[in-house]
């Protein structure tokens, strides 16, 4: 079987990622690791070739956050290739923009906690 989860030829970009979060990111992590959410989320996970910001593998939820460049149309194209990818393997993705985080992070993490506990729901 191929590995397609977190691979070596990846590894500096997503440890590069790690170390120069975006702001929005950096606000969003904050908020979600260690078991904050109940589940254990990892940083800038790497699935095939691409890198999901945020990742659950016990729950297969990732979360996107999407500053203004994601706007642009050639980036636009690009996320939905990824997300299609990702829910080929049954990853379920989950988006927010950047003004999300920073505008209304309660709203983002309650949003994130009940969908947790629903995903947890179907797993028992």
């Amino acid at each position: 079987m191929t590995k397609i989860y977190n691979t070596s030829r990846n590894k500096p970009f997503r440890k590069y990622l790690r170390q120069n979060m975006t702001k929005s990111e950096t606000v969003l992590w904050k908020n979600i690791k260690g078991d904050r959410l109940g589940h254990r989320f990892r940083r800038q996970y790497g699935v095939g070739n691409y890198i999901i910001d945020f990742y659950c593998p016990l729950l297969k939820l990732a979360i996107e956050v999407d500053g203004f460049t994601h706007a642009d149309e050639r980036v636009f194209a690009k996320d939905q290739r990824k997300e299609k990818y990702l829910e080929s393997l049954g990853i379920t993705v989950k988006r927010y923009s950047a003004e999300q985080v920073f505008n209304t992070i309660n709203e983002v993490i309650g949003d994130l906690y009940q969908t947790c506990e629903e995903m947890a729901k179907t797993r028992r």
